[in-house]
């Protein structure tokens, strides 16, 4: 997996059944044996950034073949940490990385474009891989996101409680899952940005030499602009019933940008006080989206993973704006975090093998359930996993 955030690479190693189960009142069986987070180096980082902001033909081209590389770098180093033979390990599920993604409106479909060449990744590790997840739900209607939604209720719905599961990354989506067994449709969506704005913040207060906020220290030191957050949470995005995706194309780089151009911070107090108020726009408009859409069902925790997870000011303001419902750790998953959507891919990579559908059509606004992702064999003479 490598996000909107990005940071970089997070590979998990996963231990799942070779068969499905249809079994809602029961645990799923699965075990994280490993995870691994590469970060990005600076000029990997600004390629991938300057791809997505004006990237040619050539240059997306190149970074195709390059993501793919990087990622089976990462296979590789995941598969030594875990002690383990690449020619034992199954399957990869390749999310990629996301270029661009336009959600569908009532005059067009949907589109979507994640890098990272699973030949490549198949050729260098000799394993199979499943990729490109998302095009599958968009041509059948829907957002293609969040995805993650039909892997939080196999592996984390608990019996006799509400939850929501709260990811931060680049941007975040929240899906909200009713007790194990309950046959109640699950609510799943992007609430907005997550740490997106206030990386390309820190990195403009910075001059490059920092991507984001450390223990969200600039934000604990700065002021919250009050006029310029409620002007923000104006945003037409907040207002959209769900299903809704968004993405940096939305709240990104440019739009920090304009905005810096704009108040014109002209000391460091100035930037944090700046760095504050987009770390209270990520907080408040989770807490909007839960008054509107979440708590109105039920709901007895939260659960908070990604890179924004790791940010103590974003969390507090989060708990504030959540309270009184407890805001948890990743921990109350049982993995670190930074894990949780990495999981969810190997996850789908399993339910394409198996022919499960794994999209979500209420999260989404698909038409159908679908079959997600595409797959590039292994080795050559290498059998299809689970001799499928």
């Amino acid at each position: 997996m490598s996000g909107t955030s990005l940071d970089g690479i997070d590979a998990a190693f996963v231990e799942l059944p070779v068969s499905a189960r249809n079994d809602a009142a029961n645990p799923f069986p699965w075990r994280l044996e490993a995870f691994l987070s590469i970060p990005y180096p600076a000029d990997r980082r600004a390629a991938i950034q300057g791809a997505i902001m004006d990237g040619s033909a050539a240059a997306l081209c190149a970074l195709h073949a390059s993501l793919g590389e990087w990622f089976a770098e990462a296979v590789l180093a995941l598969c030594d940490e875990a002690g383990c033979d690449p020619a034992a390990v199954d399957l990869i599920g390749s999310h990629g990385q996301t270029i661009w993604h336009q959600p569908p409106t009532p005059e067009r479909r949907g589109s979507t474009l994640q890098l990272g060449c699973p030949a490549t990744i198949a050729e260098r590790t000799g394993i199979p891989v499943v990729s490109d997840f998302r095009s599958r739900d968009m041509a059948a209607g829907g957002h293609g996101a969040p995805l993650v939604p039909w892997v939080d209720r196999l592996l984390f719905a608990q019996p006799g409680k509400c939850r929501a599961l709260q990811n931060i990354g680049g941007m975040a989506n929240v899906t909200w899952l009713p007790p194990r067994g309950d046959p109640a449709p699950i609510l799943a969506f992007d609430t907005g940005p997550g740490v997106a704005l206030i990386d390309a913040a820190v990195e403009l207060a910075s001059e490059g030499r920092a991507f984001y906020d450390v223990d969200g220290e600039r934000a604990r030191r700065g002021r919250v602009d009050g006029a310029l957050l409620a002007e923000l949470l104006e945003h037409p995005f907040f207002g959209l019933e769900p299903p809704k995706s968004t993405g940096r194309e939305t709240f990104g780089r440019p739009l920090v940008q304009a905005l810096a151009h704009r108040i014109a911070p002209a000391d460091p107090a100035g930037w944090d006080d700046f760095i504050a108020t987009l770390t209270a726009l990520t907080a408040r408009s989770i807490g909007e989206a839960y008054r509107r859409w979440i708590l109105p069902r039920g709901l007895d925790e939260v659960v908070l993973t990604g890179g924004g997870a790791c940010n103590p000011t974003l969390r507090d303001m989060i708990a504030e704006a959540l309270a009184p419902v407890p805001v948890r750790g990743g921990e109350a998953l049982g993995l670190d975090p930074n894990a949780k959507e990495a999981v969810a891919f190997a996850v789908l990579g399993w339910a394409f093998v198996l022919g499960r559908p794994a999209n979500v059509p209420e999260a989404t606004g698909a038409s159908h359930p679908t079959v997600l992702g595409s797959f590039t064999p292994g080795a050559p003479g290498r059998p299809l996993p689970f001799g499928r």
